[in-house]
């Protein structure tokens, strides 16, 4: 692997696990130490995540992690929803009904579990976006929304989980499957979209009371 390619990623992941913390100045003598290379590929990563807006490098060469609040998460969500209400469009035309029947049914069964298995939960999310990412079969669309999640990785650590919200999201992507399975297309865009509005609500307003706490309560420290 490039030295290069080797920092990026071990950038990356520190910046979407909050090891590096919104506003942290990349020094380029203290990361290239940590990294173990030279200054010349750690400016090649320092690079790409400016371009992806992971660092911002206007305030000099060093760089400094993006900060991450309540107007970037908003603007965050609007490019997500024009991305996955598409998204769930194609699915819906596209899709392998095997698949989101299956999904269907591990949603009904985390209907009991969610408030003991979080974890299992957001495993299961992940399922049902990585099947839709295949049934959609778009890599350009694809290609945006991995560029996307990686802001969006770094907003949720923001939010504290809340059980009622959980459960209440069950029933959203449950709809959405639905939609997806009776090629519903415009049910799937739509019932996406109502998904998208009540996360950002509920990620907001956790945010704002976490703003308020003591930094160790914060899930961003967890």
């Amino acid at each position: 692997m490039r030295a290069s390619d080797k920092a990026y990623d071990v950038l990356k992941e520190d910046i979407l696990s909050w090891k590096l913390r919104p506003g942290t100045v990349l020094g380029e003598t203290e990361q290239s130490e940590r990294l173990g290379i030279s200054r010349t590929p750690l400016r090649e990563a320092i690079t790409r995540l400016a371009a992806e807006g992971l660092v911002d490098t206007q305030r000099g060469r060093a760089g400094v992690v993006t900060d991450v609040s309540a107007a970037n998460l908003a603007e965050l969500f609007e490019l997500r929803e024009a991305l996955e209400t598409q998204a769930a469009r194609l699915a819906a035309r596209r899709r392998s009904a095997s698949v989101f029947e299956a999904l269907r049914a591990d949603f009904e069964s985390a209907r009991a579990t969610v408030a003991e298995d979080t974890a299992g939960y957001y495993a299961l999310v992940a399922r049902l976006d990585a099947a839709i990412d295949d049934a959609m079969a778009n890599r350009f669309l694809l290609s945006s929304l991995k560029g996307l999640r990686g802001h969006l990785a770094r907003a949720r650590r923001l939010a504290q989980d809340n059980p009622d919200r959980l459960t209440e999201s069950i029933g959203e992507h449950l709809l959405i499957v639905q939609a997806i399975l009776d090629r519903d297309e415009l049910l799937a865009a739509q019932a996406t979209a109502v998904h998208l509005r009540k996360s950002l609500t509920n990620l907001l307003d956790t945010a704002a009371l976490n703003a308020g706490a003591p930094e160790s309560s914060m899930k961003g420290t967890q």
